[in-house]
């Protein structure tokens, strides 16, 4: 389908719109169980997800780590705060890198479009500060990356 869009909305927002050719169903599924989360959302080749928790409830608790050849990674943590199944999710994360970043809530939205599903993907992120501070590591070559494996096992 279509690459990966990222823009900025605001001081504190990140919006990412990425198109799939499967069911919003499918899209959402593949966002909150651990079993396929653990396929697709490795970052840049060479990285994998030892650990994945995904308890996808409100206030069900979120637990990834992801780990390089060389045994270095990082994790993320956070929890689930709304999901109407199949069109939305609403969560908190922070990376730990090793030290945790400030809290972005995360809106993900998953809406019919033709055949397939636009996802929207929107992030509020404490300040302006972190928000560069998030864009200047480069996320969205690891972020086109699993969308490309996800893409291929939807």
């Amino acid at each position: 389908m279509t690459k990966l869009t990222i823009r900025t909305e605001g001081d504190t927002h990140v919006v990412v719109t990425r198109r799939f050719a499967a069911s919003p169903e499918a899209v959402y599924r593949a966002h909150t169980e651990p079993k396929l989360i653990q396929k697709w959302m490795l970052g840049p080749d060479g990285y994998t997800m030892p650990v994945c928790i995904s308890e996808a409830r409100p206030g069900g608790k979120i637990h990834f780590e992801w780990r390089d050849a060389s045994g270095g990674g990082f994790s993320l943590t956070g929890e689930y705060l709304e999901l109407e199944p199949y069109s939305r999710i609403m969560h908190i994360e922070r990376m730990h890198l090793p030290d945790p970043t400030p809290d972005n809530h995360v809106e993900t939205r998953f809406e019919p479009e033709g055949t397939g599903t636009l996802m929207t993907l929107r992030m509020t992120l404490p300040s302006a500060e972190v928000r560069e501070q998030m864009l200047a590591t480069g996320m969205e070559h690891g972020m086109e990356a699993s969308y490309v494996r996800l893409e291929g096992i939807l």
